[in-house]
């Protein structure tokens, strides 16, 4: 792999099929077989953007992102940015996708923090004819999801965070613990089964993860977790931690604790956060994508949904405004991290490494 350095719930098959190929709100002109579809600006399509949480600053791109393609595509209603607050439970965002039908919405944007628990409101929501869109995080199962935009193949988040590990413990490997966010947050799931798939390669059979804990996308609590690892294993090398909340308060743990001589920190994080913990050699390798990319490819592709220049199959391809990620065409396909399910694919990638010699360049 090249790394940039830059249940289904049981439903009838009438209902299937109004869940995921129900009628647009306007249909825009079908694309020539074999073309990718465009978009036709201008159409009134009232949409609803949906973090985990509000206040961290990935999503806060995010919406920056969806703000550019919505001024692009010229839709006369804005959008809404709006969700749970920080700390509040997983189960508060289900609130949003069960009432937005009766707000007028007819697309839900989603990074999904409730697991499966999400599926029967998503389906409730497609039946009263919103479109659930998910993207950062799935509904594992895809019930109920009309397709979901990823950042990047899950997969290979799992091949990234072991190579990462390998570059900072050495070959002699050691111990390390894995911070995540919460336990049920879908895509924290996925991409820690896939470290602990990749780190099976012989190359790293030294390489021994001893807990996963979880501060819930909180930073006080991020904090704490980190310093209660740090005390109950004298002899750890690494806290890995794929969340840009925990990211930044471990390697502020750490540092804390004086440390960073002995106990490294990686994972995903923004460079502006990670920047002077990377400089120290704290922190020194971590790496992320575009969400800027990632909330202005969901807008687009949420867009062209609703307005039926797509219908949400696979095999469909589109274009969109501007490159993201380096490509301007996109293509709907099966997901393949999530086998034995009816699950939709729009992948961005790619990744970006950050070190000392990218990461000032990249918090500016």
């Amino acid at each position: 792999m090249r790394v940039s350095r830059t249940v289904t719930v049981g439903l009838s098959a009438a209902l299937m099929a109004s869940v995921l190929g129900g009628a647009a709100l306007a249909q825009s002109p079908a694309a020539p077989a074999g073309s990718p579809a465009v978009a036709k600006p201008g159409q009134d399509v009232k949409m609803l953007l949906l973090p985990k949480f509000l206040g961290i600053l990935p999503f806060d791109q995010a919406n920056q992102g969806a703000q550019e393609a919505a001024t692009e595509l010229q839709n006369p209603t804005a959008f809404d940015f709006q969700g749970p607050a920080a700390g509040d439970p997983p189960a508060t965002q289900i609130d949003y996708v069960t009432n937005a039908p009766t707000k007028g919405y007819k697309v839900v944007m989603m990074s999904n923090n409730a697991g499966e628990q999400t599926s029967a409101a998503a389906v409730a929501a497609q039946a009263a004819g919103t479109k659930v869109v998910t993207w950062d995080s799935p509904i594992p199962s895809g019930t109920g999801e009309s397709v979901f935009v990823a950042q990047v193949d899950f997969t290979s988040i799992g091949d990234v965070m072991a190579k990462m590990t390998s570059d900072i413990v050495g070959p002699d490997g050691g111990e390390v613990a894995i911070l995540s966010a919460g336990p049920d947050s879908s895509n924290q799931n996925a991409w820690n089964a896939a470290y602990a798939e990749a780190l099976k390669a012989p190359e790293y059979a030294n390489i021994k993860v001893v807990e996963t804990v979880y501060g819930n996308d909180k930073a006080e609590d991020s904090y704490n977790q980190a310093n209660a690892l740090l005390e109950k294993y004298p002899d750890l090398k690494l806290i890995m931690s794929p969340t840009s909340v925990g990211i930044v308060a471990a390697a502020k743990a750490v540092t804390d604790a004086g440390a960073c001589d002995k106990v490294k920190v990686s994972g995903l994080g923004l460079p502006s956060e990670m920047k002077d913990y990377t400089l120290s050699g704290c922190a020194p390798e971590f790496t992320l994508w575009s969400f800027v990319d990632l909330g202005y490819l969901t807008y687009y592709t949420s867009y062209l949904l609703a307005t039926g220049a797509i219908q949400g199959v696979a095999g469909e391809s589109f274009d969109v405004g501007r490159p993201v990620s380096g490509a301007t065409t996109f293509e709907i396909t099966a997901d393949p991290t999530r086998p034995d399910t009816n699950a939709l694919r729009v992948l961005m990638g790619p990744f970006t490494v950050y070190d000392k010699t990218n990461v000032e360049a990249a918090s500016k």
